[in-house]
């Protein structure tokens, strides 16, 4: 027995935290140093790989502005990296980004779509940094255009939830004006309840379908609800992200939190031995195997909770470490490249095949995953 706690005491020192039950070491948890590496070295892959942040994205032989949803997603990623470790080098990629495309969302001001708006949340969060009128004005416009609008529906596939809840959140929060909050609730509400039929979250199994192509009767191979991994990583991701704004007080803040606790906890089945989550979440047979931008997102969720005393240490520590440690074995390239990123889509089969050699087609919404999941790993390891 003396000689296991000497060589546990030995692994402590290089890796950080090990979870001992019986005698037994369950999980170890990675030093802030060795998690700011591992995204750092993520990060420095694509900064390199797209030296011109404003550059078109051609995929597939079509041409995308650089300000599109994926994108977005990484600047995300980045203003987190960026909160932990402010180097002068990622804040001027994010505003030379935000610059070449003007400040305003993908396509236009007028645009009512989540993935167009999705951008706004760097600009906002570049704004509070240096609180410019020009960073702030044409996604302000955008939105106080749905806001004064009484269409909600919106928001028919639950991606969009993400996409662009927390930039009502952060208006909501700027301005002092609850309009945004109502509205944001009134265009989630809907997406809850009426899309698809009766809503797109099934308030038994608390999982959400991607959109209304998948309630039932569609099933799965085995027969399960189709829930797909990443479309309700985005759901937990957009939970997070709007509690982590709002004010105690706000409008329908309540809502948010009983989702975002419900969702935590019907996920804690599911997570693999291996850490991962399945693509297809109640069948693992669905194109089953290691897929890293749903098991970001998760790992994500569960460490915000446990860093803001939402969620019990005890029970989702574990849960969260043995999540980073696959992702940052298993799929962090020595280059910096991740594997096991599933291409973009709607459900298990799309983007296939996925693997630790596998490019899916757009690379940066993965990056941004990986890096909001560090950096709340980040946050509960030890120095």
């Amino acid at each position: 027995m003396n000689n296991l706690f000497v060589s546990i005491r030995k692994a402590t020192l290089s890796v950080g935290i090990i979870f001992i039950t019986g005698g037994v070491a369950l999980a170890q948890q990675p030093l802030k140093s060795k998690v700011l590496a591992d995204m750092t070295l993520a990060n420095s892959y694509f900064m390199q790989k797209w030296p011109d942040p404003g550059a078109d994205v051609i995929v597939k032989g079509i041409t995308r502005t650089s300000n599109l949803w994926t994108r977005a997603v990484y600047y995300e990623g980045l203003m987190a990296l960026y909160e932990i470790d402010p180097q002068k080098t990622y804040y001027g990629y994010a505003v030379d980004w935000a610059q070449k495309h003007q400040w305003s969302p993908r396509g236009a001001v007028n645009t009512r779509n989540a993935d167009n708006q999705c951008c706004g949340q760097t600009y906002i969060d570049l704004y509070l940094i240096d609180k410019k009128p020009e960073r702030i004005e044409k996604i302000k416009q955008s939105i106080d255009l749905m806001v004064n609008s009484e269409k909600k529906d919106d928001w028919n596939w639950i991606d969009a939830l993400q996409m662009a809840m927390p930039v009502y959140a952060k208006l909501g929060e700027v301005y002092k004006d609850n309009k945004y909050y109502e509205k944001m609730y009134d265009i989630y509400n809907y997406t809850k309840t009426v899309h698809g039929g009766t809503g797109l979250y099934n308030t038994t199994e608390h999982l959400w379908w991607r959109d209304k192509d998948f309630v039932p009767p569609y099933k799965e191979p085995n027969g399960a609800n189709c829930y797909w991994s990443r479309g309700n990583g985005w759901v937990v991701a957009a939970m997070l992200r709007v509690l982590n704004v709002m004010p105690k007080n706000a409008p329908h803040r309540d809502e948010y939190l009983s989702v975002y606790k419900e969702m935590i906890e019907a996920l804690v089945p599911l997570q693999r031995a291996d850490g991962y989550w399945n693509v297809s979440l109640k069948d693992s047979t669905n194109f089953g195997g290691k897929e890293l931008s749903g098991t970001a997102l998760f790992t994500y969720g569960m460490a915000w909770g446990i860093n803001h005393g939402i969620l019990k240490k005890k029970t989702y520590l574990p849960m969260v470490i043995k999540a980073w440690n696959a992702m940052s074995k298993d799929c962090l390239h020595a280059d910096g490249m991740l594997g096991f990123v599933q291409g973009t889509g709607k459900e298990p089969k799309d983007g296939q095949p996925v693997g630790y050699n596998n490019l899916p087609d757009f690379e940066d919404y993965g990056l941004g995953c990986f890096l909001l999941a560090g950096s709340e790993v980040y946050k509960l390891s030890k120095s």
